[in-house]
């Protein structure tokens, strides 16, 4: 047994990337996982890999109804949720003066009010249970701005700053924790819509960038942890990034 095992788990962005090695690592360690992404062949896929306890649903995290319905399939599968992992995010960082007005929408939308809507659809579900654990992906963008990722940075640490009134808010029994990564594998780039900076951060994975795995195992270590202990953030960068 862990203090994983037997927990339902729902998780946001879960086709590829961090998602995806999050809900393979927490279901190997006994979780029930509940999947929601955009694209519907890659969840499905990821379901049927993960076996009978995994289910999923399309969620676009900027639709306050579909990540509703997500924590509602927890509910009717499962009973209760125990942990909501909002790990849905995009990166389409670009100079502010180049004004891509909508990629910065993107990122308000899916960053920051797509965590406000797992926070809506979760909290009630868990003061009723008198328990629960929010997990939020954030970036070490938040501590360190550079040129090109100013609004993309605003999103991340707006979300941490939520993350802390919420620990300070929630109820007893109700956990907040924020996972800050560095430089990760992914296809994170495919977000970006300047073709030069794309071709930058696309490098930078490929040189310097950490597994996905890295990511999930530290997700992993604040959702085992004993009741009583509340990990408020973690950060996992590669050894080399500055």
């Amino acid at each position: 047994m862990t203090d994983i095992e037997g927990k339902i788990i729902a998780i946001t962005g879960a086709s590829s990337g961090i998602g995806e090695a999050t809900a393979e690592l927490l279901a190997a360690r006994g979780a029930k996982v509940v999947l929601g992404a955009r694209r519907e062949e890659p969840l499905r896929a990821l379901a049927q890999r993960i076996g009978p306890d995994a289910t999923y649903r399309v969620t676009d995290v900027r639709r306050r109804e579909d990540v509703a319905a997500l924590v509602a399939l927890a509910r009717e599968r499962h009973g209760r949720l125990d942990v909501l992992v909002n790990n849905a995010g995009v990166g389409p960082i670009s100079r502010l003066d180049a004004l891509r007005v909508s990629d910065w929408e993107d990122m308000i939308d899916i960053n920051l009010k797509g965590v406000l809507y797992g926070i809506a659809a979760a909290l009630p579900v868990f003061e009723e249970q008198g328990s629960g654990h929010v997990v939020i992906t954030s970036s070490t963008a938040a501590h360190r701005i550079v040129p090109t990722m100013a609004v993309y940075a605003a999103t991340k640490t707006a979300v941490n700053v939520v993350a802390e009134g919420l620990r300070q808010e929630a109820v007893p029994g109700v956990r907040v924790s924020v996972v800050s990564p560095g430089y990760v594998s992914t296809n994170f780039a495919d977000s970006v819509t300047d073709p030069a900076i794309r071709a930058e951060i696309a490098k930078g994975g490929d040189d310097i960038g950490i597994a996905p795995a890295a990511i999930a195992r530290a997700i992993a270590f604040a959702v085992e942890q004993p009741e009583d202990v509340d990990v408020g953030e973690i950060v996992v960068r590669p050894t080399v990034q500055r």
